[in-house]
């Protein structure tokens, strides 16, 4: 099978979830537990996403400035730096290291 039938077939099992969504009671997602799990589920998505990105290069992992980055980023938050202010210290950081020559 072609890759363009597996992109429209990913796009069709996407539609199809979140017309699912609107089914679902309002009561279940108006419940404090059913709450906290789609948050902690957004939490663990968005942290794994963020990772495999950093380190993931094809199939196999990589170890490059893009390392470097995601530390310093992450040194901004913790510092709670605002969110632009913590991309554009990402951002230099792997610029500087790529300028440096490692990754």
């Amino acid at each position: 099978m072609t890759q363009w039938f597996w992109v429209i077939a990913a796009c069709a099992a996407a539609y199809l979830v979140k017309l699912l969504g609107y089914l679902v009671p309002r009561r279940w997602m108006q419940n404090e537990r059913m709450t906290r799990i789609a948050g902690t589920m957004t939490i663990g998505l968005l942290a794994s996403l963020t990772a495999l990105n950093a380190v993931a290069s094809g199939q196999s992992l990589a170890v490059d400035a893009r390392i470097g980055s995601l530390v310093a980023a992450a040194i901004a938050l913790v510092l709670r730096a605002p969110f632009l202010v913590v991309v554009v210290v990402g951002a230099a950081v792997a610029g500087g290291l790529r300028l440096l020559g490692w990754g």
